[in-house]
């Protein structure tokens, strides 16, 4: 295979090499021939550079703009200090002492009036430095100061986009990155302005120098002071000309690309499409012209050229410059209703969407100050590093038929929660029932249920006073979202959210997952496994370990219960650092030794196929119990779970379920060694309730 071709050194030398050389010009003395041809390549960088800032589209094309402008000016001031070297040493000599180039200037381009030639250079600065430097410098800091501003827009649109599935995460990297490059650049060009102002003051001094010292030199090897002044005059003013010249055009070029933003399109495209674009706009002007050249003293024949010029473009402009406006804003041909293409587009579910009212339209909207599709890109890689899968892009979109302030949140097309806020107020949450009294609507907080009340936001201080939580609505949506994710982690998780996993996973350890699928086990029997460890909360994170479990197990059995219970005892550390408190102890409920009883001869029931079922009186009471312990750890600040026996672990897990899906239930062998364990309370069927 043709490896690719290596970059040259040299090339890569030739701009270090140059900048080092503009440098020197400073200080070594240069001979005319160079001085011309240094002179010739000044003019041709900026003549090349001015084209470039006309015909490019996008401001990005030319990014290292500002480092061409300091490099262009850090030539041109080189060569005023080399051929200010050249006109005082050598002016004596004659008009081409500085060089053809720049006696050219001096006697051609002003006809070897100095009057003139002064008069020309001072017109040019005036233009350089007060028009076009001063007018490019205010665009480019008010360019700056806007692409600054607009980043947290753009940035969130970007993000509304990966969420919504439109673009994927390269993508969105790309584009935040165009987004840095852009306000780096404007930045960069609001600086660089500053360049060529300070070139076009450079130029009034050196040009001063040249004049006065010429003088004294010249009169001081002999010369008159009319030869002295005709001399070193010409050689000044053809000196400040060719200087002037690359510098207006470099400074228009900088005009020209920061203006250029808010046309979205090449300059001389956007000039005949828009100010020719008007075919009664141009036929008026040409008649407008038509008229003056019908003044008495007026001359006719430019005028009337000019209007015959505009009426003929006038009568082409419905064929030419429309044609690009029509394919730029051309619509994309609209699905038809009962179409194929239409129902096909309405078959796939969205896996997690959440639909709003109108009132809440505004906390989505990035445009209207709604940070929702922030907020939820941050939860999506929080769930990540919490729980180890990866949450897919929320769809957010509105729904007339919701109340105004109602949300509701579908998984795979279904609902699955909802919740409801009220326009201009707050949240104030009191978990802990440990708030003082507080006026407003009393409701249940959508997440977690706790006591909650609906307060004017005036009342925020005194409630957050009182001990209580207040949240705005995005948040609330944002948390209601969360804690619905975390508890369908294991729905959401699919063969494509597993493949996606695996991706990620042997970009480190390739081999692992390998050996495992499908040699030991298929995809769907680890599918099973990682979603029965997410229905308990179960992070499956460190799948190093989960997956080397399962390769170790796999031999022994296949059933995925069973090998969800072993792999929960290699991950024994995770599970109990989870449940220990601040305190390094694991406080949790313990089950008396009738109810264990009961559980075993359950299931001993079930597997001789005698039947199984919990006297209802004791689980009624068993589920009262659990409930009312549940409660009171959470009070206490503790995470609710109760420690069993591993055999009947799976059973407990599968009756406290739906009663209270918060309960954590782990087996002594899931919990390490070196723990201390504290019994938060026992279980008994005489246990009473809160």
């Amino acid at each position: 295979m043709a490896s690719a071709p290596a970059k040259s050194p040299t090339s890569e030398l030739v701009v270090p090499l140059g900048i080092i050389t503009i440098v020197l010009m400073m200080v070594l003395p240069i001979p005319r021939v160079l001085v011309d041809m240094f002179l010739a390549i000044s003019l041709a960088v900026s003549i090349g550079v001015f084209l470039i800032g006309l015909f490019m589209e996008q401001a990005l094309e030319f990014s290292s703009f500002p480092a061409v402008i300091l490099v262009a000016t850090l030539l041109r001031l080189s060569l005023n200090v080399a051929t200010t070297r050249l006109i005082l040493l050598k002016g004596h000599e004659g008009h081409a002492a500085a060089g053809h180039v720049v006696e050219t200037f001096g006697r051609f381009v002003v006809e070897g009036n100095v009057v003139v030639g002064l008069v020309v250079f001072l017109i040019l600065v005036v233009i350089n430095f007060v028009v076009i430097t001063k007018g490019a410098g205010r665009v480019a800091e008010v360019a700056a100061r806007f692409a600054l501003d607009g980043m947290p827009g753009k940035q969130m649109a970007i993000d509304a986009d990966l969420n919504a599935g439109i673009i994927n995460a390269e993508a969105a990297r790309d584009r935040r990155r165009a987004v840095e490059r852009e306000a780096d650049f404007f930045g960069a060009m609001d600086g660089a302005s500053k360049f060529v102002k300070g070139d076009a003051v450079a130029g009034l001094l050196i040009t001063a120098i040249n004049l006065i010292g010429g003088l004294m030199i010249g009169l001081s090897r002999g010369m008159t002071l009319a030869s002295a002044a005709e001399t070193f005059s010409i050689l000044s003013v053809g000196d400040a000309l060719v200087s002037q010249m690359p510098a207006l055009l470099i400074s228009t070029a900088a005009g020209v690309v920061v203006t250029r933003s808010a046309t979205g399109d090449q300059i001389g495209r956007a000039f005949r499409t828009q100010l020719l674009g008007s075919r009664r706009a141009v036929t008026a002007t040409a008649g407008v012209l038509t008229l003056f050249a019908l003044l008495p003293g007026m001359p006719a024949i430019p005028f009337l050229a000019i209007a015959g010029s505009l009426f003929w473009l006038g009568r082409q402009e419905p064929e030419a410059a429309p044609a690009v406006v029509a394919k730029a804003e051309a619509p994309a041909p609209a699905v038809r209703p009962g179409s194929p293409e239409d129902i096909d587009g309405a078959l796939p579910l969205d896996v997690l969407a959440l639909e709003v009212g109108y009132e809440l339209v505004q906390v989505v909207d990035p445009e209207l100050g709604g940070t929702l599709v922030d907020r939820i890109g941050a939860l999506r890689k929080q769930i990540a590093m919490d729980l180890g899968t990866v949450i897919p892009p929320v769809h957010i979109r509105d729904n007339l038929e919701l109340l105004p302030g109602c949300y509701r949140i579908l998984l795979l097309g279904t609902e699955v929660a909802r919740g409801m806020t009220r326009a201009g107020r707050l949240l104030a949450m009191d978990p802990t029932g440990s708030a003082g009294p507080l006026d407003g609507e009393a409701v249940k907080d959508p997440a977690f249920g706790t006591p909650a009340r609906w307060i004017h936001p005036r009342d925020r201080e005194l409630a957050e006073a009182l001990g209580a939580t207040v949240v705005d609505h995005t948040t609330i949506v944002a948390t209601h979202l969360g804690e619905v994710a975390r508890t369908q982690a294991h729905r959401i998780l699919g063969r494509a959210e597993l493949q996606h996993l695996f991706e990620v996973f042997t970009k480190t350890t390739p081999k692992l997952v390998d050996d495992l699928v499908p040699n030991l086990l298929s995809a769907t029997d680890v599918l099973k496994v990682l979603r029965n460890l997410l229905r308990e909360n179960v992070s499956i994170r460190d799948l190093r370990t989960i997956l080397e479990g399962m390769i170790e197990l796999a031999p022994a059995t296949r059933d995925t219960e069973q090998l969800t219970e072993l792999v929960r005892q290699r991950l024994s550390r995770q599970l109990t650092a989870q449940y220990t408190g601040s305190d390094e102890v694991l406080a949790g409920l313990v089950l008396d030794a009738p109810v264990e009883d009961m559980f075993r001869r359950s299931l001993r029931e079930i597997a001789s196929g005698t039947g199984g079922a919990l006297n209802p009186e004791h689980a009624r009471t068993l589920g009262l119990a659990l409930e009312a312990g549940v409660a009171r750890m959470m009070k206490a600040g503790r995470a609710p779970c109760v420690i069993a026996s591993p055999d009947v672990r799976r059973y407990l897990r599968a009756f406290a379920e739906r009663r209270c899906p918060q309960l954590a239930v782990i087996s002594f062998r899931e919990i390490e060694p070196d723990v201390t364990l504290k019994p938060f309370e026992t279980i008994s069927f005489t246990s009473e309730a809160a």
